[in-house]
């Protein structure tokens, strides 16, 4: 039905509806958790902030699997790259993200006031060092990964994990902690009332205010780094060959995508406007809008890094021919096509499933449904 070059963009595509999925869904999970040791200020109205969370943060891991599972079949060189550079970071993350099960069970296992903080605390682990990381990924995805092919296709890594901890990574880090942080108070106030409402609110404010900045900082610094383009010819729907192509790196150079199409400037434009509508919708009690604009926000700006970036997935910052690019590093074009139905079918499932789930627990968690359900609430 779709030439290899058709399906390669449609992979790029579905990748990013993917990323961005996780990022709205599991980023609602992760913000509260950073927030819980701050909103919070009695053991019952963390619980309550544990309980918006509790029943749907499960079914929201979906999209991150899913997302590494699309990785991995249509793109199997930069899933093998991603996972051999960045193997501690993920491994932290992996650890991390293993605090969330634990704390949900165990928190309300014992009244100690004792125990039940230093579950909030790894439930706050589990949701700040995940959203670091992702931010700190994207960072050095844009600034190159030291990596090379030798002759038999065999990838090694030259860098190291302190290396990944560069300033602009870590900046993206701060991107992402901030937007999800965002989200989350977007998402708590919609689910809670009275004073912790009240706190969300001014939240919401200060992290908008935060993203902002920090977006914009990120964009005057991504005009001054090094980034790559394609100088030589390279065929959209040959066999996958990452070694077959010239490449160029100098600053600015993720810049190149907007100067030849003009309109992809409302994709950051959308995540600066999104990010101020935000504050705006939830200062005036426009709850639900709100968080509806803090999602448009989140996909305004991965999708800004990733049209920053087309074609490349991966760019090589030593060897920068051995970059990874859309053309030149997917799977071949029957697995794609194979893989394209797949989705088809089951990605409007999980769609319909999460809005039956989010329509089904659509009530706000009071302290008084604490207090009354004692025995289900976490």
């Amino acid at each position: 039905m779709f030439d290899y070059e058709t399906l390669r963009c449609i992979w790029w595509l579905f990748l990013g509806v993917l990323l961005i999925g996780f990022a709205i869904m599991g980023g609602f999970d992760l913000g509260t958790a950073i927030l819980l040791p701050f909103l919070g200020k009695t053991d019952t109205e963390r619980r309550v902030i544990i309980n918006t969370i509790g029943p749907t943060w499960e079914g929201n891991q979906v999209w991150f699997v899913t997302a590494g599972g699309a990785l991995f079949a249509a793109w199997p060189m930069a899933y093998s790259v991603a996972f051999s550079g960045f193997y501690f970071a993920l491994l932290l993350t992996l650890f991390a993200l293993m605090m969330r099960p634990l704390g949900f069970d165990y928190r309300s296992k014992l009244p100690s006031e004792k125990w039940r903080s230093n579950w909030d605390k790894a439930l706050f682990i589990g949701g700040f060092v995940p959203a670091l990381i992702f931010g700190v990924a994207f960072g050095n995805l844009l600034q190159g990964v030291p990596f090379h092919f030798d002759n038999d296709m065999r990838i090694f890594y030259d860098g190291s994990f302190w290396g990944l901890l560069n300033p602009f990574a870590l900046l993206s880090g701060l991107l992402s902690v901030a937007m999800l942080t965002l989200h989350g108070a977007a998402y708590l106030q919609i689910k809670t009332e009275g004073d912790i409402q009240q706190r969300c609110q001014k939240t919401v404010m200060l992290f908008g205010i935060i993203t902002l900045a920090i977006f914009a900082l990120a964009g005057v610094w991504i005009a001054n780094i090094d980034g790559y383009a394609i100088t030589s010819t390279l065929l959209h729907d040959a066999p996958s060959n990452p070694l077959k192509k010239v490449v160029e790196k100098a600053a600015g150079l993720w810049l190149s995508n907007y100067r030849q199409y003009p309109l992809l400037i409302l994709i950051p434009g959308l995540g600066f406007m999104s990010a101020t509508l935000t504050i705006l919708l939830s200062k005036q009690q426009y709850l639900k809008s709100a968080f509806i604009s803090s999602s448009f926000t989140i996909a305004a700006i991965i999708l800004t890094a990733g049209v920053s970036m087309f074609p490349f997935l991966i760019p090589a910052s030593q060897s920068i021919n051995h970059s990874l690019t859309v053309w030149d590093s997917s799977s071949s074009h029957t697995t794609l096509a194979i893989m394209f139905w797949v989705t088809v079918v089951f990605l409007p499932i999980i769609i319909i499933y999460t809005t039956w789930v989010f329509r089904v627990l659509s009530g706000k968690i009071t302290l008084a449904h604490i207090q009354n359900n004692d025995h289900t609430a976490y």
